[in-house]
This record gives structure tokens, sequence and C-alpha cells, in this order.
């Protein structure tokens, strides 16, 4: 029988009973003695805290380590802190402000007084590299809503304090790690000795902080240029600063003011400028050849849509779209290539009869009739041909492609460089919590596609969380690689979708139960969505990019 001072823990399919509010760290020492450096936090009951955490009632035990999804976001986030400190330190008149990710790095602007660039990264890897020897404990802290807000009030924080006007707890708690305090949203390491991998870099108009992958924490991957992502970035931050609309805060106070409306329209007029630019310069480049039109992208970026409404400003030029699915080109089933776990790879281009592809592609540029091929995913066979399409591309006309391997350059290898236009769409959300930590550009996608797979395909958000690893990872492997490949970027990411997609996926995700394998993400993105005041849709146009995963589009899927 437990007492009120006795905690049941089961870790590692052992029970133990020890004294109510043991932390997690003493646990482990007593159970286990030395704790390793790659263990960077804990799941109890599922949820994720860091070893500090006091053990209460009675608790399941699970550790994070470097090497899964979950420890390499508390790594980044860890080792950005320790940035944050070594700045304050180095460069008090300075001010790093995150953006968002190129690779497998973190951009920062830099604003107030600072040495150049090249200096200032190469000073502030060195102070990190020292912190890193000191071990230096990152101290989690629970202090009044109203202490905080006089401590950021005083260090001229608004974006904390706007953050913070419409959280109702009364108490919050904060990180540091030395004198730079920060509020903490997730879990961090237990101290800088578990970061010992980082490099920082001068890029663009600020730094990069860059990271190990999760598969070798002791070696930093080469540097890969990003510019075309690095441009779409700046351009969004451009959109953003217009718009008067940085962070969570900002968006809040728009939603509880009444301003969200005009706002809203504003962000999908730059949308429609951005599409229409991008129809421009298709019509300018027909004059010299150009006939086909591909356009790739993740998971729930909003390429079904955007095709669409390229579609219609492209028809504004006085160029008629001609659609071909890469979908109807699938091989077989049974000819389909299997992954590392033996699953059938449908996001492998092998999947793709790239011969008959080629073949016919290069048919329809010259400007013959082919009869295209049609697919049944109910059999997982190439319907017969007397089922098949007749098509040809007329003059006036442009061939436009959408799939996921646009950007393959053996999709596309027999057409020359000025018969092709290659878009990436991505949702690249800009939008940051506050000027020291960002919003992932996958959680983004995340939330659409739950939603998304709630509404039109019948899944629940717990099979779509299960799956999401490996989306992921098919992504970074037949998509992302290219995005570099793109004549253009287009970011279908909304500054103002978090809020609308919090009406519906907080539900989805509080039917996730607590003994899911899918539980710590869910759990973790009720966190995140928690932090928005919620906007209704009913001011959301008919031909948003939103409307693909919410429902009430004008177009049809």
């Amino acid at each position: 029988m437990l007492t009120e001072s006795t905690v049941e823990v089961r870790y590692e399919g052992t029970l133990h009973r020890v004294e109510a509010g043991t932390r997690v760290e003493e646990f482990l020492q007593g159970v286990d003695g030395e704790i390793p450096d790659t263990v960077l936090a804990a799941l109890v009951n599922r949820r994720q805290v860091m070893l500090d955490f006091p053990l209460r009632g009675r608790a399941e035990l699970e550790l994070v380590r470097y090497g899964s999804r979950s420890a390499e976001l508390v790594y980044k986030r860890s080792v950005s802190l320790m940035l944050y400190e070594a700045c304050m330190e180095l460069f008090p008149e300075a001010q790093l402000v995150i953006g968002q990710s190129l690779g497998n790095c973190y951009h920062y602007e830099v604003r107030g007084e600072h040495p150049s660039f090249e200096d200032m990264a190469r000073a502030l890897e060195e102070r990190m590299q020292e912190l890193h020897r000191e071990a230096r404990p990152f101290v989690r802290e629970t202090v009044t809503i109203e202490e905080v807000e006089d401590f950021f009030r005083e260090q001229g924080c608004e974006d904390k304090l706007a953050l913070l006007s419409t959280r109702r707890s009364s108490m919050v708690h904060t990180i540091r790690c030395g004198q730079f305090v920060d509020l903490a949203h997730s879990p961090f390491a237990p101290h800088t000795g578990c970061l010992p991998t980082f490099a920082v870099k001068a890029y663009g108009d600020g730094i990069l902080l860059r990271f190990p992958r999760r598969s070798n924490r002791d070696r930093l991957p080469p540097f890969k240029d990003r510019p075309t992502l690095y441009a779409t970035y700046v351009e969004t931050r451009t959109w953003q600063d217009l718009l008067g609309v940085r962070h969570v805060g900002d968006l809040n106070r728009l939603a509880l003011n009444g301003e969200i409306k005009d706002f809203i329209h504003i962000s999908e007029g730059l949308h429609e400028k951005k599409i229409a630019a991008i129809a421009d310069e298709i019509a300018a480049r027909m004059g010299e050849g150009l006939r086909l039109v591909t356009i790739a992208g993740p998971s729930s970026s909003g390429k079904t849509t955007f095709a669409k409404r390229l579609g219609i400003q492209l028809r504004v030029a006085g160029i008629e779209p001609v659609g071909l699915s890469l979908d109807d080109y699938y091989v077989d089933r049974d000819r389909t290539p299997r992954d590392e776990e033996g699953k059938l790879d449908f996001e492998n281009i092998e999947a793709i009869d790239l011969d008959l592809f080629h073949e016919q592609l290069a048919e329809l540029l010259e400007g013959r009739e082919v009869l295209t091929p049609r697919y049944d995913f109910v059999t997982g066979t190439r319907k017969p041909k007397e089922k098949w399409k007749a098509l040809r591309l007329e003059e006036g006309q442009i061939l436009v492609i959408e799939g996921i391997h646009g950007l393959n350059p053996r999709l596309t290898e027999n057409v020359p460089a000025n018969r092709k236009f290659r878009i990436f769409a991505s949702a690249l959300t800009q939008l940051a919590i506050d000027n020291h930590n960002r919003i992932f550009t996958s959680d983004a996608r995340l939330i659409r596609r739950i939603v998304r797979d709630r509404f039109f395909r019948g899944f629940t958000a717990e099979r779509t969380l299960e799956l999401w690893e490996r989306v992921r990872r098919g992504e970074g492997r037949w998509i992302f690689p290219f995005q570099e490949e793109a004549d253009v970027m287009f970011n279908s990411a909304l500054v103002y979708e978090p809020a609308v997609l919090r009406t519906y996926a907080e539900r989805f995700l509080l039917q996730v139960p607590r003994t899911s394998h899918a539980y710590p993400e869910a759990y973790r993105l009720l966190k995140g969505l928690s932090l928005f005041v919620p906007i209704f849709p009913d001011e959301v146009p008919q031909t948003s990019i939103l409307r693909e995963f919410i429902g009430g589009s004008a177009f049809h899927y």
C-alpha cells in the first residue's frame, strides 16, 4: 500500500519504491550509479521532464537518450541557451534573435552593437567550449508570473511580456545557464557537459549555430550552403516585419483586439502576390522554350492547393496549364521497393516507372499525343490500356507535374534546363515563440497533417503521430536533398494558421491515450498549441492553402 511519503517507480521492468519528492537524477544514481552524459531528460508517465523533476504518486520512468528525436530537440534547445549565455557575457550590447533551421543549423539575426559576424562567431564558439568544459548546470526555477514579468520588464523583453499576457497560470518555469534567464517551455539537459559538439559560423545577416546529427553526437556533418532556402527565409521575415508579427504574443494581441480579420486578408494577399509573381516568371520564360513546370514539397506543404492557385494565375497570364500526375506512373505493387523495415516504400523514386515516364514526357514536350496511364490504388496495379487517357500539349499550354520527386534530377534528366521550371513548396514557418525560442517547421506541417488526416482520411491523431517519423525519414532521403535545385521556393506557411489549427488539433490530440507510445509527442504539441489564442476559421478564405487541411475549400481535391 502506497503512502503519501512513498513513490512507486517502474523502471526498466522493475518496480522500485522511494521517498516522495526524490528527483529523477537521485533515483537514477541510486539504481544505476553514474548517469551517462547521453541521458538528456526523462519521460515520467510519458511526459518529458528534466532530471531534476521530483517523483510523486506512481511513475513509469523512461530515459531520453541522445539518438532519439526527443533527445535531439533537448540537445538543440540546450546548446541554444548556452549560446545566449555566451553572447550575454561577451557582447552585452548585442541581441541574438532566433530564426529558422538551415539544414542542421539554426540561424540567428544579430541586433545592436557587435563586432564583425566572423569575429563574433569565433568568440562565441570559444566561450561555449569553455562553458561545456565547466559542465555548468541548467537551473530550472518556479516563480510567480508577477515576478517573471517584473524581471522581463526590467530587461526590456517585450516579446516575452506579450506572450505572458495571455497566460493564466499563477506560476511560471524559468531556465538559466549562468546569467541568462529564459522561459522554460520544454526540458533542458542537466548541464553543459552533455553538449560536446557544436559550432558557430557567420552567415548572411547573422550567425549559424551548427549541431551534430542524432546518429553521431561527436561529429558535425559537413556544412552545406542553402542560399535559395535562406533567401526564402529572409523574404518571409521581411513580410512578417511588414505585418508587425514576429512572435506568438504579437499574433495573440491581434486575435484579442479584433484586428485579426484584416491581418488574415493581408497574409493571404501576400501569398497571392507571390503566386502571381511565379506565374509571371513562368510566362516570361515561355518565349525561351519553357514547356514544363514541376512542383515538389514535403508532406502537408500545401502543394495541391498551390498548384491550383498557380493554375489560375497562369490562365490570367494567358497560359493554359495541363496537369500530369506522377501517381499514375507507379509500378505495380509487387515491383515496389521496400525500406529498411521491409515495408513498401512508395516515396522511393524507384516506385515510379521512370522508363515509361521519360518516354512519354519527351513525346509530350515535342507536341505529340500520348496515352497516359491510370493507376488503381486499390489493386496496386496499372489499369488496362483502354482506360488510359490521351494527352497532347498544344501551343500556349504548359505541362504541370506535382509530386514529391519533382526536383529529383532523375525525373527530368532528359529535359534541357531552359524547358523546365522547378518549384519547391513547403511550410517554412517563421513565427517564433519569442526572440529566443522557435517553432519547428516540421511541427507546423505535422499539425496540418493531424487535422487533415482526421477530417479526410479517417486517421486518428495517434495514427498520424505513429507514422510521422517514417514520413520524415522519407522526406530526408527523397525530398529535402533536392530543394536547392528549385528555380523558386514558395513558403506556404501562414503566420496565423497555428491559432486556427488549434481549434481542431487540440481536441484530436487530447484523444491520444496516456498509454500510447505517441503520447509524449501529443503532449509536447498540446503544450505548444496552448500558447496561441484560438482563432475561429470563419475568416479563412475558401481559396486559402489552409482550407486544404480544415475543409471548406473552393477547390476540389
